[in-house]
């Protein structure tokens, strides 16, 4: 099958650094390849695969000096996109909308995997506006604020299994990863560390907009002794990161779509302890790979039985659930779908 994928500009494909989706374009890049597809990859130039590279703009845009109007380098990325639209059978698109004018248009058979969250003014209009436009949902929670798209499916995050390893020796430390915003919930992570009297690691990124609350909030309680900022880490840096956690915890206070990092760790054998919002619930089951809970409170008592989980199972649950090759499985069925819809 010739497929081509369309990644977002923010970071390379894959990132050096933070970067879900990215990430996860990526993954199921080389899935696709390594099982003898034509994937072609519409993404940054500094970009890697082992399928075809199109660059479509010279460099990542989160770490481009000087700045550029991220929407002049959209609109250049969707002209050569739109250029080779006619070479593939499939157009896999991972960047919200600014496709759907012209894609609508071209009579190429593709899809949009919507990443972030939902619940945003006027959604429900562009919806109605391109209502033969297909969706893939990463959670079904995702879904809820957009009950009339047209939901081609619900597919699953996933990546190659050997990529973290697992510890299942106890941890020494609560780990929070992720970025530094409050409704990533880091503050509600340093109060739950205190009150279950263990020690917090954060490894995470600022975001330039979150600068003031990271002075205000956070960067007076970081003692360097029982609360300690890692900062961002890669790829390496976070098997050992993860591994070496008792728990991660994931107290959001928005609709998280997937939340990655929850199969990060679960790929470790680390357990998650998370609020119940979003896709939490889908993604964790509870008393197996982790607890779901309703506050700080809860979080800090499953923190003091966080020994009762299995790091075994836990990261059986992963590989049952979350591999590369599951998501690609699942990616290639919607694919065909699509076709087969498209001819009849």
């Amino acid at each position: 099958m010739r497929i081509a994928q369309l990644a977002p500009l923010a970071e390379s494909v894959p990132p050096r650094l933070y970067g879900g989706t990215e990430r996860v374009v990526s993954w199921l890049t080389e899935e696709l390849v390594r099982r003898g597809h034509e994937v072609t990859l519409f993404a940054t130039g500094n970009s890697l695969t082992n399928g075809e590279l199109a660059p479509v703009w010279p460099r990542a845009l989160r770490l481009s000096q000087p700045q550029v109007d991220p929407s002049i380098a959209q609109t250049v990325a969707l002209e050569v996109f739109a250029r080779r639209a006619a070479d593939f059978d499939v157009l896999h698109c991972h960047c919200d909308w600014l496709h759907l004018p012209i894609l609508t248009r071209l009579g190429v058979p593709f899809l949009t995997t919507l990443h972030g969250r939902l619940d945003l003014p006027g959604l429900p209009r562009l919806v109605a506006t391109f209502p033969e436009a297909p969706f893939v949902s990463i959670s079904d929670d995702q879904r809820k604020p957009l009950p009339d798209a047209r939901w081609a499916g619900t597919v699953y995050h996933g990546f190659p299994a050997e990529l973290l390893r697992p510890s299942f020796e106890p941890g020494r430390y609560l780990a929070f990863l992720g970025r530094l915003s409050p409704e990533k919930g880091p503050e509600v992570a340093i109060n739950i560390a205190r009150a279950a009297g263990m020690p917090l690691r954060i490894a995470a990124k600022v975001p330039r907009q979150e600068r003031q609350y990271f002075k205000e909030k956070l960067e007076p309680v970081i003692d360097g002794k029982l609360i300690q900022m890692a900062g961002e880490v890669d790829e390496n840096a976070k098997q050992k990161f993860l591994a070496g956690a008792s728990a991660l915890l994931f107290p959001i206070d928005w609709p998280e779509p997937f939340g990655l990092v929850m199969i990060e760790a679960m790929a470790c054998g680390t357990p998650v302890v998370a609020f119940r919002h979003g896709s939490v619930p889908e993604v964790i089951e509870d008393g197996v790979s982790g607890f779901v809970v309703d506050d700080e409170a809860g979080a800090a008592d499953a923190v003091r039985r966080i020994d009762e989980l299995d790091r075994r199972k836990i990261r059986e649950a992963f590989e049952r659930r979350f591999t590369v090759s599951m998501m690609a499985d699942a990616y290639l069925s919607l694919y065909r779908d699509l076709l087969t819809s498209t001819c009849a």
